[in-house]
């Protein structure tokens, strides 16, 4: 008996969403967007019962990314199913699994897996949150309904609190994939970093754009002489005027928008009908920026075990396992913040203050910023292109998958025979080597726009993956209003 046939009794009795029957209206999908989203920023306002003072958000600059609020119930936020999807991927990709997910059974199996993979993520994300290293503090005691819960208890209360937030976005996603617009994923990026990017400009506090440009104006903020160069660093930084802030949020808006509009476009025709004719869009940014949210979530996994082992040395910077300093796996500061080791280098780039020496404000030398700067610049490059293929391969776009889908719907390419090989040849000499450069753009810039900063502290990444995918979500919308407009779309492109 193999793996699947033990598997599968468990697999398929896993809850899941159902599929629409037939065509779902624009109104209705809209609604159920809507209504995900509300619940979403409903839930990242119940805070955690049984919380104490002092938590510390193991995720940190990754927030933005990741989804949730620290501290809520959806404390975990995205993070589970994007480190089961590398998963998936990665033993997809290698063919470990031995499933076709043309096959209806495999494809259940699949998903199934991955939705059982998501659980288990969950609750191991959980754990050591609330049970290691104090970084959800809990209560010493909590009395509810009469009844005294003492410190574990509590743990165990916030552990339960955690992992249900956890399996409730799990299914918000699986809401919004199969009744809404666009996915539950990107949805909640764009919520957080959209509150966040508000958040930046208009709080009124220090730190809010506005606010700060109020108190330069007013003299209340001292800027310095702009001849001598400090008043020049000052409106120009993020706790000042942040004006490479503003111009890098600007810039990366401008660039996405342009990137998603670079494209190379293969003429179609209808194999029946003459006149009819149209183009199949293999764009620059094909695999579209997702595949950055798993390169990300790699580095955050990475950088959470960090966080952990730092933790479990008690008083100590430096990383010690079974009484053994390490101090070339990962050097701890007072703010809980990597400042040699291992993990030092493989922490991503969040701001300028992590690598402009110069200044003063970076504690290490120049040549270890500058070993840091390209693990980055590396990982996020490389890595993008290669969960891009992953993607790409994985989501039906590939040149195979695209050419049968071209096949079914009766279209051809001029000149060339009506044949899935040959449709497949075509598409083969674009979208492998689009993929792979698209990738690695996506990962330059998201470097790039970190190491510059943005408005509100959202991250290059953040809001790169906001900015992308508020775009995708803008062209879903008008093509699900054209199909409405014109029902015989749905059928000539399968929608229905």
């Amino acid at each position: 008996m193999g793996w699947k046939e033990a598997a599968e009794p468990v697999l398929t009795r896993i809850p899941a969403v159902q599929r629409p029957e037939g065509h779902v209206p624009f109104k209705r999908k809209l609604a159920w967007t809507a209504g995900i989203l509300v619940l979403y920023f409903f839930l990242t306002n119940i805070a955690l019962l049984g919380g104490a003072e002092g938590a510390t958000d193991l995720f940190g600059e990754f927030r933005a990314i990741l989804a949730g609020e620290h501290g809520s119930l959806l404390q975990v936020g995205i993070g589970p199913i994007v480190t089961a999807s590398i998963v998936m991927q990665l033993l997809g990709g290698a063919n470990l699994l031995g499933l076709d997910t043309d096959d209806p059974r495999d494809q259940v199996l699949y998903q199934g897996l991955q939705k059982l993979l998501v659980i288990v993520m969950t609750a191991l994300t959980a754990l050591p949150m609330v049970f290691a290293g104090g970084f959800l503090p809990a209560q010493q005691s909590l009395t509810l309904g009469g009844f005294t819960f003492d410190q574990t208890q509590v743990q165990v209360l916030m552990f339960t609190q955690i992992f249900i937030g956890g399996v409730l976005i799990l299914y918000m996603d699986e809401v919004v994939s199969k009744w809404g617009v666009g996915s539950g994923i990107g949805l909640f990026i764009i919520a957080g970093v959209s509150q966040r990017l508000v958040t930046g400009f208009i709080q009124p506090a220090e730190g809010g754009f506005f606010y700060n440009w109020y108190l330069i104006l007013t003299g209340e903020m001292e800027i310095g002489s702009l001849v001598a160069g400090d008043g020049l660093s000052t409106l120009l930084m993020s706790d000042g005027g942040q004006i490479i802030a503003l111009l890098t949020t600007l810039l990366i808006f401008g660039i996405v928008v342009y990137a998603e509009s670079v494209r190379v476009e293969i003429p179609l025709s209808h194999a029946r009908v003459k006149g009819a004719r149209g183009r199949f869009p293999v764009k620059l940014i094909y695999a579209s920026v997702l595949p950055m949210i798993l390169v990300r979530a790699l580095q955050a996994n990475i950088q959470f075990i960090g966080q952990i082992l730092n933790r479990q040395t008690g008083d100590a910077s430096t990383i010690a396992i079974f009484g053994n300093e390490l101090p070339w796996l990962g050097v701890y500061d007072s703010q809980g913040q990597p400042v040699s080791g291992f993990f030092y280098y493989t922490a991503p780039i969040y701001s300028p203050g992590d690598w402009m020496w110069w200044t003063g404000e970076v504690a290490q030398q120049a040549w270890m910023v500058m070993i840091r700067v390209s693990v980055d610049l590396t990982f996020m490059v490389i890595g993008g292109a290669i969960f891009a293929i992953f993607w790409v391969e994985t989501t039906n776009m590939g040149p195979e998958a695209t050419a049968q889908q071209i096949q079914n719907s009766g279209m051809q390419i001029p000149g060339f025979r009506q044949n899935v090989g040959v449709i497949e040849k075509v598409m083969e000499r674009y979208i492998p080597q689009v993929t792979v450069i698209g990738g690695a753009l996506v990962g330059l810039l998201a470097v790039w726009a970190n190491m510059l900063g943005t408005v509100g502290g959202v991250t290059g990444t953040g809001l790169l993956l906001a900015v992308s995918i508020t775009y995708k979500l803008y062209e879903e919308i008008a093509e699900e209003q054209m199909m409405e407009m014109h029902p015989m779309m749905r059928q000539m492109f399968g929608k229905e």
